[in-house]
């Protein structure tokens, strides 16, 4: 039976955006949580601002133009509004929604474009990922945007590559886009992570982006295709474990309700009891939240629960600042103001006096490191070192 494309969003239609608009009391207690308020003090800059923009525009009270484009170009899509809204605003459908009705009457930036085909092309983006790692080394830091992707793995001959433990349950593992030839080295750390937990690893061959770039571009056509995609390649999984916070949402809506998508984090949580560490010997390192895991999954407490597993360990968790700025495309599309909304979390991270940083989601991984020397690292990958 071939797979069906993932829902989109209700609120695509002018009607739904409406409605949903309405929920919004604008009572303002959003403002001091809206990392893109804080940066620039302007309403328009704001949920509230943003939200009242998208309920005119919708009951065509307004005629949408370039001013109210750059306000919402500016959203960040952090949903830290959402998690503090008393009403319930679901401010990540009415951010989809208005978005696609954007995309219906102006083109993305072209960096946007390019970015969104190389994520839906995972060999293409393979081989870009080589190139880059052959030429970055030359180019002055300013010009690289990400850091160096590791060499990749030796190719293994068979369609699903399997990672045993005797006697293990079973989970399936997504990789994503960008995460394919940057995140080797955490995937490496979750295989080892998991076999000594007693779980076993497949990595169904056919899997793609999880969309959510797409989505937040406003191109729902383009997240559904690829949600078929992924809902095809794991079909027959009814457990699949997903490392980038960032993902796991819209891959879950992909996969639908008969396939469960676990953060890899909280999974190893649960499973803490089967796990030892070594003492980490007054290691300090430091400890982002992404705005996805801390807003969307709310799976931070799993993370600093798992970290407080390993003995000697000294976490460091920077403080709440903000998004880091990365936010998908953001980072491509808007990088002074990305690199804005990044400062104060590099200025903690250098104060800190932490020999790492610890963050769950490859964009904000990519985007903090290009402003740091300081290693930064998917959590697995520290985990996985500090085993017997």
């Amino acid at each position: 039976m071939p797979a069906t494309p993932a829902p989109a969003p209700r609120a695509a239609a002018s009607g739904g955006l409406a409605a949903l608009a309405d929920r919004c009391v604008q009572c303002g207690l959003c403002l001091p949580h809206c990392p893109t308020y804080r940066l620039d003090r302007s309403e328009a800059e704001s949920p509230r601002g943003r939200i009242a923009w998208m309920k005119a525009v919708a009951e065509a009270r307004i005629e949408p133009g370039p001013t109210g484009d750059l306000h919402l170009d500016h959203c960040l899509g952090c949903r830290r509004c959402e998690a503090v809204c008393p009403a319930g605003v679901a401010y990540g459908e009415l951010l989809t929604g208005s978005r696609a009705a954007q995309a219906q009457r102006r083109r993305r930036p072209w960096r946007e474009r390019l970015a969104l085909a190389l994520m839906a092309r995972p060999r293409w983006l393979a081989r870009l990922a080589g190139l880059y790692r052959r030429l970055a080394p030359l180019w002055p830091r300013a010009w690289r945007p990400a850091g160096l992707p590791p060499p990749p793995p030796a190719p293994v001959p068979v369609t699903e590559q399997a990672h045993t433990a005797a006697g293990a349950d079973r989970a399936a593992l997504f990789i994503g886009c960008v995460a394919g030839p940057w995140e080797a080295p955490a995937r490496a750390a979750l295989a080892r992570l998991c076999t000594a937990a007693g779980l076993a690893l497949d990595t169904p061959a056919g899997q793609g982006c999880c969309g959510t770039a797409a989505l937040h571009a406003g191109d729902l056509a383009g997240a559904s295709r690829l949600g078929a995609a992924n809902q095809r390649a794991f079909a027959g999984h009814g457990r699949v474990l997903c490392l980038a916070s960032g993902c796991q949402e819209t891959l879950a809506r992909s996969l639908g309700a008969d396939t469960r998508v676990e953060d890899a984090l909280a999974t190893l949580e649960r499973l803490g009891e089967r796990l030892r560490f070594r003492d980490a010997g007054g290691r300090r390192v430091a400890l982002h939240i992404p705005c996805s895991q801390r807003n969307v999954l709310r799976s931070d407490g799993a993370l600093r629960r798992l970290l407080a597993r390993v003995p000697g360990l000294i976490v460091l968790e920077l403080p709440d600042t903000g998004c880091c700025g990365a936010a998908g495309l953001h980072q491509l599309n808007e990088p002074a103001r990305a690199a804005a909304l990044r400062q104060p979390l590099l200025d903690a991270l250098a104060s800190s006096g932490a020999e790492e940083l610890l963050s769950a989601n490859i964009g904000c991984r990519l985007h903090l490191a290009a402003g740091t020397t300081i290693p930064v690292r998917h959590p697995v990958e520290f985990l996985a070192e500090h085993l017997p």
